[in-house]
């Protein structure tokens, strides 16, 4: 039974977003109960819209970072546009764009201009490279920003540098804007004041490069590209099993290593062999150590595999694909999946990761279609239905 609200609840949140960052922070404050009202082009809306159609129609990353959020479409380069997001931001509490540089503060929605107007509202802008230096114009895709944060460097084999699978730039600026959003609000709480924000994606990056980015930095060698292997730890690697399917197992010490000899590699002798006793030494030898835990895993199944490891007490996982991931038992049996409702039907949708225990669920609303709720929004600001068709004949609002 619930007794506490979310913790948003009542808090209003307008943006002026796209692709993943920004999309991406504001639904995690609509999944804390905030209500969002997402200001989009007319002309097509939010360019992530577009991406793909593999969500049956829909764009994968779209329905990811949108569900939950109201859709408004209004032209910015108007100024009876303009003036209708200006009375949104008026009744916000949290302001949130990721424009291209310079283009906030053209249309006047930059955070030092709503702020100024506007003492209690929280504003948020996010961007690549921050708002001044030689790269603050600069495009800032996400792979970009991989390679210009030296992530690519660390991610790959030897022979071949690889960005991250996911919009690793993306999510951490996305991440970085909500908790400075949730740590404006504290802060507004007890002073009454909001404030600028600013958050960029090559910053946060850079904030997730921290390892290698201090092993450098201070006179060590950064990480070597290893591929699923570990550069100081053996073994600690990905192996192929009978089935076709892959096991990565670490061995964090040499008493680790004693019960995976013994109990899963069926060769005792390799626990006090002086060339893999110690991990100095399979490190060493570390083809040689590999090559001892790959013959005996490539005689098993993932199942069988798998059940050693874990009953020796060595830490292991399978090398899942992305639909395993959506079969995956540990989603299935703490019931993490949610249909969420979009323009093409429920769509499955994974709870978001922190629970409130007490409070009532996620509301994991519904995907919304461009300017589904244009009509609704401007009603609630008194705008008469006779202006309404006048600003959607003269394409202002769609």
């Amino acid at each position: 039974m619930s007794t506490q609200p979310l913790p948003l609840d009542g808090i209003t949140v307008v943006s002026v977003e796209q692709a993943v960052a920004a999309p991406f922070a504001t639904r995690q404050l609509a999944d804390l109960g905030a209500r969002v009202v997402k200001v989009e082009r007319p002309d097509g809306g939010d360019f992530a819209r577009g991406y793909d159609t593999a969500a049956r129609g829909l764009a994968s990353h779209f329905v990811w970072c949108n569900r939950g959020k109201e859709s408004v479409a209004v032209d910015l380069k108007d100024p009876r546009g303009r003036e209708l997001v200006g009375r949104l931001v008026a009744d916000a509490d949290v302001f949130v764009q990721n424009l291209a540089h310079g283009a906030a503060a053209r249309l006047g929605l930059d955070a030092a201009t709503l702020c100024a107007a506007h003492p209690r509202l929280i504003a948020v802008d996010v961007s690549g490279y921050g708002p001044d230096g030689p790269y603050a114009h600069r495009r800032a895709y996400d792979m970009l920003v991989q390679c210009e944060t030296g992530l690519v460097s660390v991610t790959g084999t030897p022979g071949q540098p690889v960005k991250s699978g996911i919009p690793a730039a993306d999510i951490a600026a996305g991440m970085y804007a909500y908790t400075g959003v949730l740590a404006a609000l504290v802060r507004r709480g007890t002073t009454g004041r909001g404030g600028p924000v600013e958050v960029s994606l090559f910053d946060s990056l850079a904030e997730w490069m921290g390892h290698p980015l201090h092993h450098g930095a201070h006179g060590g060698t950064p990480p070597a590209r290893t591929g699923l292997a570990h550069a100081v730890i053996a073994p600690y690697d990905a192996y192929p099993t009978a089935d076709g399917s892959q096991v990565l197992l670490s061995v964090q010490n040499d008493r680790e290593w004693r019960r995976l000899a013994e109990r899963v590699l069926d060769r005792p002798e390799l626990a006090d062999d002086p060339a893999f006793a110690t991990n100095a030494a399979r490190v060493a030898g570390r083809a040689a150590t590999d090559a001892a835990v790959a013959a005996a895993l490539g005689t098993l199944s993932a199942d069988e595999a798998v059940r050693r490891l874990d009953a020796a007490g060595i830490a292991c996982a399978r090398l899942n694909s992305v639909t395993e991931l959506v079969r995956h038992p540990q989603l299935a049996a703490r019931d993490r999946w949610r249909p969420v409702d979009s323009p093409v039907g429920p769509l499955p949708s994974l709870l978001p990761p922190v629970v409130f225990p007490g409070a009532p669920e996620a509301p994991m609303g519904r995907v919304p279609a461009l300017g589904e709720h244009t009509d609704t929004v401007l009603g609630a600001l008194g705008v008469p239905a006779p202006e309404v068709r006048e600003l959607r004949a003269a394409g202002v609002i769609a």
